[in-house]
Order: structure tokens, then sequence, then C-alpha cells
């Protein structure tokens, strides 16, 4: 699986001069996102009379540099970092996307997945619409433009909300106004807080302490919030009976240290080992995490089993993006590229590995050849997450059906795939006891194959009625 895409909004009331502009600001607080994509970044401030962006492909202190920062004028913007789920990996789709039109300019950043893109864009190319891009960020930006033309921003945002399926947690600007809105199932994670001069919405509370803020409270889902006049004007829009949480964000995306929902990530996957090492108890000489995803869990399935907690794999944190391969004999420099075993500590011990979630398994194989060869007696898999045996549809690049490995094999046939002599996948209920959040209020649509939303094909929870019931 790869990370989904961070966006943040930051408006500062005071008269500029500001000690920090609001585009540095909305710099460090992508820098403090970047986990969450890498494939692009950018910003957009609007001065009060028109918007100014920088975007580019790359990481963050790639795509940026502090003089042209600087020179972005404007006490409002946004801003995104990018990892593409629907649409090519080109300048084209880079965000935030801006479209003008007559009564002014719109900006928007978008985190999610629209079930109905295309078919949404097949309309609105219909009525003459011109899409310079191809992803469902700009397809949410020309329906906004769309009912702004005939609506107040309130209005205007309902409207587009009764068309979508999917997940989207955005943020927009309406010429110098900033807007935050969440799907109304809460797909995604969005939060807001203050800064000494305003306020700062972002995908995870980590932004916020970035900017040394404070966490005021995540955005609800169905809601709409409108920062102006030094205010905040909370709308909801939608109210649904249940909401539906990405089980991921907890299991992997999410930085440790970020509050989602009420729920402080870190305690969430601590959880999650605790709860491991009662399902699937091992006799072994140390615990291990495959860095850095696996790491917290570790410590939890140590604590809970009182085997020791030991490294017995360090990641090369300075590897950049990409790098070339000459081909297929190179996989194997590839993976000890990225990380390597520490040997003496391994030798002779039979290791407890944990992960956070196997989904081809190609690469579980590698980093368990790599451990035995270091000198294990024996490797024995523990996972954070249970089997991912369908794709998702709402905003993570997950692998096909067809390659998930869970998908089609035993949990001995997976075991014998990656070369494991155990394997212990978390249960479903433990995974939601872990996070600590009711299950109808999660989205478990990976693990299942039944969603919280109608997607063709795919069978749909049947405790949702999500009809968007206005509020």
């Amino acid at each position: 699986m790869r990370e989904e895409c961070g966006v943040v909004g930051v408006v500062q009331f005071d008269e500029e001069p500001h000690p920090v502009p609001s585009a540095l600001r909305i710099y460090y607080a992508l820098y403090a996102l970047q986990h969450r994509g890498q494939e692009s970044a950018g910003v957009t401030v609007h001065d009060g009379k028109e918007p100014h962006t920088l975007k580019g492909m790359g990481l963050v202190p790639e795509v940026f540099n502090k003089d042209e920062l600087v020179g972005l004028k404007g006490n409002v913007g946004i801003g995104h970092v990018r990892y593409s789920t629907s649409g090519d990996s080109r300048i084209e789709n880079c965000q935030p996307f801006i479209v003008k039109y007559k009564s002014g300019n719109v900006a928007l950043a978008h985190n999610g997945n629209l079930v109905n893109g295309y078919e949404l864009r097949d309309q609105l190319e219909a009525e003459g619409h011109v899409f310079v891009a191809n992803s469902d960020t700009e397809v949410l930006a020309h329906l906004l433009v769309k009912e702004l033309l005939k609506y107040d921003p309130v209005e205007a945002v309902r409207n587009v909300m009764k068309q979508l399926n999917g997940s989207y947690s955005l943020t927009i600007m309406i010429d110098d106004m900033l807007m935050a809105v969440r799907d109304p199932v809460g797909f995604k994670p969005l939060c807001f807080g203050t800064i000494d001069s305003g306020y700062v919405v972002a995908s995870e509370s980590v932004a916020i302490d970035t900017l040394n803020g404070k966490l005021l409270r995540d955005v609800n889902p169905g809601e709409l919030l409108i920062f102006r006049d030094g205010e905040i004007e909370s709308y909801q829009l939608f109210e649904e009976k249940y909401c539906a949480h990405c089980v991921f964000e907890y299991v992997y995306f999410a930085r440790p240290d970020s509050i989602i929902d009420g729920q402080l990530v870190y305690k969430v996957r601590e959880r999650i080992g605790e709860r491991l090492a009662r399902e699937h108890p091992v006799d072994g000489d140390m615990v291990s995490p495959v860095p850095d995803s696996g790491i917290t869990s570790a410590i939890g399935y140590a604590k809970e089993s009182k085997i020791d907690y030991e490294e017995s794999l360090m990641k090369n944190r300075y590897i950049g993006r990409t790098f070339i391969l000459p081909g297929q004999a190179m996989r194997e420099t590839a993976v000890r590229l990225k990380m390597n075993t520490i040997g003496q500590n391994i030798k002779g011990k039979k290791v407890v590995l944990i992960d956070d979630s196997i989904v081809r398994g190609t690469t579980s194989r590698r980093i368990i050849d790599m451990v035995r060869n270091a000198g294990a007696t024996e490797v024995h898999a523990r996972i954070g997450s249970p089997p991912i045996i369908a794709p998702c549809y709402l905003g993570i690049d997950m692998a096909s059906r067809e390659e998930l490995i869970a998908a089609h094999k035993t949990i001995q046939g997976v075991e014998a795939v990656i070369n494991a002599d155990s394997l212990g996948y978390l249960s479903v209920d433990g995974l939601v006891e872990s996070i600590g959040i009711e299950r109808d209020h999660l989205c478990v649509g990976c693990l299942t194959g039944a969603y919280p939303v109608e997607i063709p094909g795919e069978d749909m929870c049947q405790r949702r009625q999500l009809k968007l019931n206005e509020f």
C-alpha cells in the first residue's frame, strides 16, 4: 500500500506583515504531512485580490524554497501533498486546483477518492466544461464553481455534496475565504486548531503541532467550516447514522503522534500489538518490528508477551523517493538498500516479526528471507491487521483483488508463500477493539469485502442506508 494525500489550510487574521507568512506556515504543515504523499506538493495563497500558487513534482523541500514562499503574499492559503489514487502522476494533477469564474477564483485541495468521479466528469464535459487534468479533484472544483454561480457558498457546498459518492476531506478557498469540508461518513481525517494569529486545518493533528498550535477538534463528518472575520462558522450539512472512518489510518497511514477522531494513533497501535500477542502467542526469543510502521505494535506485543523487544532490521531513511533498478536481478539489492539486517541481534534467535499488513506477499517474503539468512533459527510473522481480501475504492492505493495474496490463499497458503514458520493475523474484532471506535463507525471494506457506500459490482454493508440525510 502507498500513502494517500494530505491537505492543509491556514488563515491569519491580523494585518500583515506576520512574523511567519501564511505560505511558510503551510510549508511547515505540509512537511509534517509528507508521509501522506511524496509525489507532488503545492501551496496557493490569496493576497486579497488574486491567488498565487507554487506547486511541482517531488517532496516538499524539493518543490519549494524559502524565497519563493516568502514572496507569496496573503493571509489565507491552502496546501496539498499528493499520492495519486485517481489520475496520473504528472504536473497537471498537482494540487491545489484553481478554477477562475466570473465572480472570482476557487482553489481546492482534496484527500480521498470519488467512486462516481468519471460519471460526474462526463456530465460536466457534456455541459461544456473543459478539463486540463484527469483527477477527480478537478471534477470537485468544477462542480463547486457551477453551484457558486447560483447559490451562496454554504448552499453551493451542500449541493455539491449531494452529488458525490466516495471519500473527501477538502480545504477550499473561495477568493480569500477559507473553508473545510469532510464527507458525510468521515472516511478521511480532518481536524482544525488555533495558531497564534489565526487557525489551521489539516489532515492530521501533527501539522497543527508543528505550527505550535492547539488542536481544537476533528471536523465532523458532513460538516462545513468557514473561517472569516476572525471567527469560525460551522454548518452541519449532512448527518448520517453511521460513520465510516478508515481503519488503515490507525494501522498504517497516519503518524503515530496524530490524534484522529479522538484516538491517539500510537496508543491504538500499541493496543494492536498487545491484542496480537493474546490472539497469536508464540515461543520466541525476541520481538522485532518491520520498520517503521510495525514499531509501535511490536512494543505492545513485547510488553504483553514478556518477550524482549529488539531490532532485527534497520531502515535507510535517506533513500529518497525513487531509485533506478536495472532489472529483476536487482530486487534483493533494492530491499537491502531500503532495509538491512542486524546480524548479531538475530543469529541463533527465534524471531517474532511484527508488520502492519501483507498485501501481495512479495516484500514480506524478501524480508523474512533476509532475517533467516542473517541467522534466525525461526521467523514467526505477526500482522497488525486482518487479511486484506478486497481492494479500496475510497482513497488508498492498494493492489487489485487478483494481486491481493489473502484474497485467494488461506492463511496457511500465505504462510508458505512468505516462508514464515508461523503466521498470525489480527482479527477484525481485535482491530476494532484496539481502535476504540465501534465497528459500525469504521470502514472495513478491504477486510470484509462489504463497503459502507454503494460501489458497482461490490457488496454493501447491510446496516448502512447512506442517503445523505440533510441536517
